[in-house]
């Protein structure tokens, strides 16, 4: 019996567990440390970033970390002004993607949905909009040119949100954050400021999008498409 089981032991080491378990050691550090997916959930970042998609996130942007903490081995590059970023939450500790609005020592506020950065107008250029198919509510969209990055963002007047605040400023090795949904994003108007060390990295890509209220229909349109 107990050769039976021996034996029943160093199969199942061998063909399963040792296997497991190395590839478990080399994916999960290089997963914590180095790159990985991150899936959203919400429509804060729409239209740059749209429920239920899966975004890749260059973990070495900016710096090596420690694998599976927050402690920083090296670092080489800070985030830019205009950037998607993944980090956590100050307030809860949740993971979320926002943009990279104020760098330490900025000046932020908003005016009507119009952003100010260091006490100068943010430009804007108005997009084609139509009614949501669902509630027939118009959401507007526009081009943002935030430090020679030009992105969409959404305005959502129908919503509850605050469109004034401020000014802010953006502490030493801190950020402000916003989704690029003003009208329906947890940001830093809500949350404060992000120290740089919560920052995990940069997202850079749409790798996979479904459609749930088409039964999880991928929008294959939206595969490998590179975050503005």
């Amino acid at each position: 019996m107990n050769i039976q089981f021996r034996r029943y032991a160093g199969r199942l080491w061998h063909g399963w567990v040792r296997p497991i378990a190395f590839t478990a050691a080399v994916v999960l550090p290089l997963k914590s440390a180095v790159a990985e997916w991150n899936y959203v959930p919400s429509g804060s970042m729409e239209p740059s970033i749209i429920p239920v998609e899966l975004v890749w996130v260059n973990k070495l942007a900016y710096d090596l970390k420690v694998p599976f903490t927050t402690r920083h081995l090296a670092v080489w590059a800070n985030p830019k002004r205009g950037e998607v970023v993944v980090f956590f939450s100050p307030a809860d500790g949740l993971r979320l993607v926002k943009r990279v609005i104020g760098l330490p020592g900025d000046v932020i506020e908003m005016r009507a949905d119009h952003l100010l950065i260091n006490g100068i107008p943010v430009d804007y250029a108005l997009l084609p909009s139509a009614p949501d198919a669902k509630s027939g509510d118009r959401s507007f969209l526009a081009t943002e040119y935030l430090a020679g990055r030009p992105h969409p963002v959404m305005i959502q007047p129908q919503r509850p949100a605050l469109r004034t605040f401020g000014p802010v400023h953006v502490p030493a090795g801190q950020y402000f954050m916003m989704g690029d949904n003003r009208d329906n994003s947890n940001d830093s108007r809500f949350i404060g400021t992000v120290a740089r060390e919560r920052i995990v990295g940069r997202a850079t890509t749409v790798v996979v999008s479904v459609d749930l209220d088409r039964y999880g229909r991928p929008r294959f349109d939206r595969f490998l498409r590179s975050i503005p």
